[in-house]
């Protein structure tokens, strides 16, 4: 009979544990990539087309759709990104707390810190998780972006159109550059954010950084992750919106020779790297923070309303 009680009360707690990092995840996703959106949305322009890209030109970019479209239009494509970024930061911060309990008693740390190969290995299998899960729908935020608000009148309209008149595998184009760029990107921004929260609590002594810690953390994950998958990323547009940009891209390796070839690697695979640097470390900063903050207040909530009883 105990044993039972034991088991349904250790289910209950991980039935608990496992919603609370999908709200937690779902919240920090969605406020995340609203705040950044416009800059986001200037990227992956600059990053499908041959145009040369600067910070003075992503300015211009960013100021003419302004007065022709209105203020509300540098959010163009947003709706498809909630739509997306919604489950896919779900998916993945929970999918990376389940990676770090499974990791831990694998490797006899849990309830601790991982190891740093285990640590980036949670990262990398959350973001891979989320990724496969959830990938017509960036394909879908993609087109919306670089598209004029004529062509598709909403989400359900581009799944519609591109299922039609292209096919139901071009859902799915870009597909391995995503991937080859999620474990890369999720692996080190996971684990440097957790490094640097170890670091802090030996450091100083306190198990909880404060939020301008954790936005600070946050940021150098950004930083250092999507500067190490970049280039992947431009391929991953590339491709997806190649039915719209006149290309024909065929293969990651195929893409980024065709890229090297008409503009170079610089100008070509890192092009708007810039502002990656401005608008990652922001967004994953405030992710993260969002992400534990959530957390953090659950359980607290949680703990009132089990006192109260």
């Amino acid at each position: 009979m105990k044993k039972r009680m034991f088991i349904t009360c250790f289910q209950h707690v991980q039935t608990r544990t496992v919603l609370n990092s999908l709200l937690s995840g779902a919240l920090a996703g969605a406020v995340a990539k609203t705040v950044v959106a416009p800059l986001d949305r200037t990227k992956i322009i600059f990053q499908v087309s041959s145009a040369r890209f600067s910070a003075k030109e992503a300015y211009r970019l960013i100021y003419r759709t302004y007065l022709q479209d209105g203020f509300l239009s540098l959010w163009r494509g947003n709706s498809a990104t909630m739509v997306r970024v919604i489950p896919y930061a779900a998916i993945q911060f929970c999918a990376h707390e389940q990676y770090k309990r499974l990791l831990g008693g694998y490797f006899g740390f849990q309830g601790k810190v991982l190891p740093p190969l285990p640590r980036l290995l949670a990262g990398s299998m959350a973001g891979t998780t989320a990724a496969m899960l959830t990938y017509p729908l960036d394909m879908v935020r993609a087109r919306m972006a670089v598209t004029p608000k004529e062509m598709y009148s909403n989400i359900m309209h581009v799944f519609v159109r591109i299922s039609r008149e292209e096919g139901l595998k071009t859902l799915y184009r870009g597909f391995t550059p995503t991937i080859l760029g999620v474990v890369p990107y999720a692996g080190l921004s996971f684990y440097t954010y957790e490094t640097l929260k170890k670091l802090h609590a030996e450091r100083t002594g306190r198990s909880q950084p404060h939020s301008y810690e954790r936005l600070a953390f946050g940021a150098c994950a950004g930083l250092l992750g999507q500067s190490a998958s970049y280039p992947l990323d431009v391929v991953r547009r590339r491709m997806q919106t190649a039915g719209v940009t006149g290309h024909s891209y065929g293969s990651v390796v195929g893409t980024m020779r065709d890229i090297v070839a008409e503009e170079g690697v610089v100008r070509g695979l890192y092009k708007g790297l810039s502002m990656n640097w401005v608008k990652g470390p922001v967004a994953v900063g405030i992710s993260f923070t969002t992400f534990d903050m959530t957390q953090i207040l659950l359980r607290k909530l949680h703990q009132l309303g089990y006192t109260a009883r």
